[in-house]
């Protein structure tokens, strides 16, 4: 047998290693962005188009590569961060593998302008599938720039398995939010088919956080400190009442690398625990300064894990900084018995000097007047009673009439009839339709009974409601008095804008439409005004959570979002008429078995079920 053994060709193994690198459009944002900050740079500029597909370029001011250094970089594993296997194990920078240049590089048209501070002139680079096309002198400015262009033109496959542009602009604005909320010293640009969508100035790490999630994030946020000789904890968790039931803004940090970590984060929920419902999940914003020698990033391409050499301390440490925080600034409810209540002096006091109380004389008192008795005065003075003739002036010609109280009906002291006539009634009308534990709703069929969850069954009959509306679009709006002005954060808005025209044809009406706050002209009969809030950061939330492209699921997340939020909860009381009617709404569904969440509705107990218990 002769030798099957061979070693791969060098392009060949670029697109095999790529594939564990570029997973999409957003993971060559996070290699390019995190080479710019390595670099030193202090502004930072993100241009895409077509969510990355066609284009995605990088724009820094850092110090930029030598025409030689340039042509290595992008070879595999040529890199300026690490020299030795012990420097693996003290690293201070964001990348060291040196495989992302050279991954894109295989599977892309790459082209790089760079120059040091040091020289005049610059180098221009173009790379088609690993193979370098050209390579000449350029004047450009100090630092770096590199243009991907056409990913994945060379595996076809890789490219259909891409989502719509909506889509892989949603993971490429997450991976931006990542690298800004690590680097607030940094400015930062992100541009997106010519339009700007992020422009977020040098500044603290609270202010980084309200430029990128709103202005209305600034209530929400409490201040976490604690340094110990293991860790250094700092940043932001936010207030119980704001958790959500999505993952939608929880940020780890570690030596200002986002890291993904499930057992922190139930180190930060126990803290929560008592605070938040057991669904919910809290947003935090922590950041983690450890030894570089304790922890261990080699792991997975992405290094987005991260293992710790004492991961039980830390996770002891990181819920009492948390949990001191909630009760340090009274987010928190703490009993101190000790604590004398008259010793508090509220903010506002707390300058203020001491004021001699003063003693106000009524120089014209007099207790022997009538109108005090007992010491007591009376609250009322004694008016005069002269014209009370007046009051029945023509009251005797109506007194004769007997026409004058036609129109007025008393309430009868007696009450007549038997107390259990309202039995008889349901005896005959045959109605036997009554609601248990105020979570379900049972009903007898000729075979039996029903016993119907409420909560899914209006979520059912609510769903097929708005689809329709959706699909026919004959939807009835409601128009309000006052226009409600909500604020939302601006990766919030993109989801917004892109399900508009679903929204409208379901009866929302929309005003005046900014970059941070949205108003609303009109809801849908089925909408409380004040739910729209809720509603529509439901749906944000689905939607960030169920990443879909094509319209038929934007209209299912829609529906699915509308009829979870708005159904009848599992406790209210339910009178005999909207049982009825619910239960009339669901059987005409076109699918009455399951809820759209795919949970069954109703279940069916038979005479002889009932038999058998009986044996």
């Amino acid at each position: 047998m002769g030798d099957i053994i061979k070693l791969l060709p060098d392009h060949v193994a670029n697109q095999i290693a790529a594939g564990e690198v570029v997973q999409r459009p957003a993971s060559v944002v996070k290699e390019l962005m995190e080479n710019a900050i390595d670099a030193g740079a202090l502004s930072i500029k993100l241009i895409v188009k077509d969510g990355g597909k066609v284009l995605i370029q990088v724009v820094d001011d850092g110090a930029g590569m030598s025409d030689t250094d340039a042509r290595l970089s992008f070879e595999r594993h040529a890199t300026s961060k690490i020299k030795c296997a012990e420097d693996l194990f003290n690293l201070s920078t964001k990348g060291f593998r040196g495989e992302a240049l050279a991954s894109i590089a295989a599977i892309a048209h790459v082209e790089l302008q760079t120059k040091p501070s040091n020289t005049e002139f610059g180098t221009h680079i173009k790379i088609e599938g690993s193979k370098v096309t050209a390579q000449e002198v350029i004047v450009t400015s100090k630092g770096t720039s590199i243009a991907v262009k056409n990913l994945f033109f060379n595996i076809p496959a890789r490219r259909n398995f891409l989502k719509s542009n909506s889509v892989e602009l949603r993971h490429i604005t997450d991976e931006f939010h990542r690298v800004a909320l690590a680097h607030p010293s940094i400015h930062f640009y992100f541009y997106n088919n010519g339009s700007e969508l992020f422009n977020l100035p040098q500044s603290n790490y609270r202010q980084r956080i309200v430029n990128i999630f709103g202005s209305r994030t600034n209530e929400k946020l409490v201040p976490v400190e604690e340094e110990t000789q293991v860790v250094k904890i700092s940043g932001y968790i936010g207030k119980p009442e704001f958790a959500k039931k999505s993952r939608g803004e929880q940020y780890f940090f570690v030596n200002n690398r986002f890291i993904k970590s499930p057992y922190l984060h139930h180190a930060v929920v126990a803290a929560f625990e008592g605070l938040i419902k057991s669904d919910n999940h809290p947003g935090y914003f922590l950041y983690l300064e450890v030894d570089p020698a304790s922890i261990d990033i080699n792991i997975h391409p992405t290094k987005t894990e991260i293992k710790f050499d004492d991961e039980h301390t830390l996770y002891a440490l990181l819920r009492s900084a948390v949990k001191h925080s909630l009760g340090q600034f009274n987010v928190a409810p703490a009993l101190d018995f000790d604590q004398n209540l008259n010793l508090e002096t509220p903010y506002a006091f707390k300058n203020r000097e001491a004021e001699l109380p003063k003693v106000v004389v009524d120089s014209g008192f007099n207790p022997f007047k009538e109108e005090i008795q007992r010491g007591f005065k009376n609250s009322y003075q004694k008016e005069s009673t002269k014209g009370w003739e007046s009051m029945y002036v023509g009251l005797e010609s109506k007194v004769g009439r007997e026409d004058s109280f036609s129109s007025v009906s008393f309430e009868s002291d007696s009450i007549t009839g038997s107390i259990f006539e309202g039995t008889h009634e349901v005896m005959e009308t045959n109605t036997t339709t009554f609601q248990l534990r105020r979570k379900y709703i049972v009903t007898t069929i000729i075979s039996g009974m029903v016993v119907i969850d409420q909560s899914r069954a209006h979520q059912r009959v609510l769903y097929e409601k708005f689809l329709k509306n959706i699909t026919i679009k004959e939807a009835v709006s409601q128009q309000l008095l006052f226009p409600l002005s909500l604020s939302f954060s601006s990766s919030d808005m993109v989801i917004i804008e892109e399900i508009k025209e679903s929204l409208a044809t379901i009866g929302f009406g929309f005003g005046k439409v900014d970059r941070e706050v949205l108003e609303i002209t009109g809801v849908p009969l089925l909408v409380a005004e004040s739910e729209v809030g809720m509603v529509l950061d439901q749906l944000i939330s689905d939607y960030q959570q169920d990443i879909t492209g094509d319209s038929f699921s934007q209209t299912d997340i829609l529906s699915k979002t509308l009829c979870k939020t708005l159904a009848v909860k599992t406790g209210e009381i339910l009178d005999r008429n909207s049982q009825l009617a619910l239960v009339n709404d669901l059987f005409a569904c076109k699918e009455s078995k399951s809820s759209p969440f795919n949970k069954t509705i109703y279940i069916t107990i038979t005479e002889n079920d009932i038999d058998k218990k009986f044996i």
